[in-house]
């Protein structure tokens, strides 16, 4: 029996880009279901983050015209990682055996979804979307990404390398993906935590089709460290090694300031102290900052709101 797939792809302000990118995913799954390798009930998801273009409307008209495609809307912008949760959340009500996330923009080669399928009819759960090489992103941005996921290694951070969100995941990863109670999602973070067999697919990755991207650095930024702090506590203990070490480096400079002057008589201690303290208040600043960052998503944790609001469906629901 071949297994039900749902494509999810989550789009904010695409009015530009998804006219040119929805034939790319229907007639993908034409393909998968004429191969025999995923049911003929296989649909794809179209999960609208809050849009205030015209996507809706443009995902409503797809499902009109094409009984494949469905349309869920959030009640507002949630961002990227709550998007592609509320159609994981979508996709298993919907009854899904295996469900396929990728981006709408047409970057990520919808042809490297047969060998992920095939990779789950071999026994895997988890197939990660690993993009051969960066050759088409800029040298700014191919450096960065790059070390976004060599520090997210060295912080605790499991990841795989030049992976992003085009994945495939079973069933029963889904369920147990599912049971995470997070607010602070970071996917790429917490599906490796899931276990399960897992492989990976290389694809090609090509330039945006149309319409621009919708995460600038400072944006970039700020997923990487919501990333690092959602699920490593190594920065904290990074904290607390470096004012040991400072310590000791203030007790040492103190000693030598006092052999100094016992041996010489005189030294700039006016220039030293001020160096000091200001080696030390930036650091306790920083160290602050990090702590406050815990505390902060601790504080956004307890109080319990949901993560997904659904607030408009292309299809009644029973």
């Amino acid at each position: 029996m071949q297994p039900k797939l749902i494509i999810i792809v989550p789009c904010f302000n695409e009015e530009q880009t998804l006219p040119v990118t929805h034939s790319l995913f229907s007639d993908e799954l034409g393909r998968l279901i004429a191969a025999g390798k995923v049911s003929s009930e296989s649909r794809i998801l179209l999960v609208d983050d809050g849009s205030v273009d015209e996507t809706w409307k443009i995902i409503v008209g797809l499902s009109q015209g094409d009984s494949r495609f469905l349309g869920i809307r959030q009640s507002r912008n949630r961002g990227h990682q709550l998007a592609l949760w509320a159609g994981l959340q979508e996709a298993r009500t919907l009854g899904c055996d295996i469900a396929v996330t990728i981006d709408c923009d047409g970057q990520d080669d919808v042809g490297a979804m047969e060998a992920m399928v095939d990779e789950y009819a071999r026994g895997v759960d988890v197939v990660y979307g690993v993009r051969k090489d960066r050759s088409t992103d800029s040298f700014f941005k191919r450096i960065t990404a790059e070390g976004f996921y060599r520090i997210q290694h060295f912080l605790g951070v499991e990841t795989v390398f030049n992976h992003a969100d085009y994945r495939l995941l079973s069933a029963r990863a889904l369920d147990a993906l599912l049971h995470f109670q997070e607010v602070n999602l970071f996917l790429r973070g917490l599906v490796p935590l899931v276990g399960f067999p897992s492989s990976v697919v290389h694809y090609d990755r090509q330039k945006r089709m149309a319409g621009g991207s919708h995460y600038g650095f400072v944006k970039m930024l700020s997923f990487a460290g919501d990333g690092i702090t959602s699920l490593s506590v190594r920065p904290i203990h990074l904290i607390l090694w470096g004012g040991l070490l400072l310590t000791l480096a203030g007790l040492v400079g103190v000693l030598v300031f006092v052999i100094m002057r016992a041996f010489q008589g005189y030294w700039d201690a006016v220039g030293m102290f001020s160096s000091i303290i200001a080696l030390v208040g930036g650091l306790n600043l920083t160290g602050i900052g990090v702590v406050g960052e815990y505390v902060g998503k601790t504080y956004l944790e307890t109080k319990g709101r949901p993560r997904v609001i659904i607030s408009e469906r292309t299809w009644e629901r029973k």
